[in-house]
C-alpha cells in the first residue's frame, strides 16, 4: 500500500514558522507509523526529525500526536489511522516544548517527575530489618501498574488540564507519587504528599480520564491521582505522620 504522511515540519534554525509537509511512501499493510517515518527518512527525506529506539513500545521515545491523538508511533498501524487511505498528519507532543519537526523537549515532563521524589527513601533512625525488605504479594500486584510507566509523555500530552496549566505536575508525575506513598519501604509518605497536594498538584486533575485513555502500557494515573487524594485527607486528619 502507499503509506501518506503528513508531517508537521518546524526547523528553529529557519523562520521559526511550522508547516505540514506531505509524504507517500510504498509500505506494507502491517507497516507501523514508525515503520513510515524510517522509511521516508530513508528514501525520501534525510532532514527528517524524529525519536525512536527499541521499536517494541518499552523506552516511550516514538510518543507523537497521531491524527491529533497523543500515541505510540511503533504502536499503531497506518492501515489502523488511516483505514481509508487518507493521510496521517503527525506532529510532536502537545504542551512540550518543539526542538525540531516531530521531537518534543521532554525537559519539563521529567522536571516534574522529579519533583514528587520518584524513589524509595529510608528514615536513617529506623532500623533496616534483619535480612530484606519484604512487600505482600497483593501490595506487590498494585504497584506493578503504576511500575510499568515508561515516562512516554503520552498522558502528559493527552491531558487538558497540562495544556490549561502549564505548572500542573501532571498525571505521570502524579501516578509515580502514588507508587512510592504506597510501598511499605518508603518513609518519606507525608512529605511526598506535602509536594503534590498543592495548586499545581493533585487538586488540579479535573477526573476527564483521558490520561487512563491514552496510556501505552494500561497504567491508570487517574485511579493514582484519586488514592493521593484519599491519602492527603488521611493524613490532614492525623492518620499519617511518617
Amino acid at each position: 500500500m502507499e503509506a501518506k504522511l503528513r508531517v508537521r515540519r518546524y526547523d528553529p534554525s529557519s523562520d521559526g514558522l511550522a508547516q505540514y509537509q506531505l509524504y507517500g511512501v510504498e509500505m506494507p499493510e502491517s507497516a507501523t507509523v514508525l515503520d513510515t517515518l524510517l522509511a521516508t527518512r530513508e528514501r525520501l527525506d534525510g532532514s527528517l526529525a524524529f525519536r525512536c529506539a527499541c521499536r517494541s513500545a518499552i523506552c516511550g521515545s516514538c510518543a507523537m500526536r497521531i491524527n491529533g491523538q497523543s500515541r505510540l508511533a511503533c504502536k499503531t498501524k497506518v492501515i489502523q489511522a488511516s483505514p481509508h487511505g487518507r493521510p496521517v498528519t503527525l506532529e510532536p507532543l502537545a504542551s512540550l516544548p518543539v526542538l525540531k519537526d516531530l521531537v518534543a523537549d521532554m525537559g519539563p515532563f521529567y522536571d516534574k517527575i522529579r519533583a514528587v521524589v520518584p524513589w524509595l527513601a529510608a528514615d536513617p533512625a529506623k532500623r533496616p530489618p534483619v535480612r530484606e525488605y519484604l512487600v505482600d504479594a497483593g501490595r506487590s500486584t498494585k504497584l506493578s501498574q503504576f511500575a510499568a510507566c515508561i515516562q512516554c509523555g503520552v498522558c502528559y500530552s493527552a491531558c487538558p488540564m497540562v495544556a490549561a496549566d502549564d505548572r500542573y505536575l501532571g498525571p505521570a508525575a502524579l501516578a509515580k507519587a502514588y507508587r512510592f506513598c504506597h510501598d511499605p519501604r518508603d518513609d518519606a509518605k507525608a512529605e511526598r504528599l506535602s509536594r503534590v497536594a498543592r495548586e499545581h498538584g493533585l487538586w488540579r486533575c479535573h477526573t476527564i480520564f483521558s490520561c487512563q485513555e491514552w496510556c501505552p502500557k494500561g497504567v491508570n494515573p487517574t485511579e493514582a491521582i484519586q488514592n493521593l487524594k484519599k491519602l492527603t485527607m488521611l493524613k490532614r486528619l492525623g492518620f499519617i505522620r511518617e
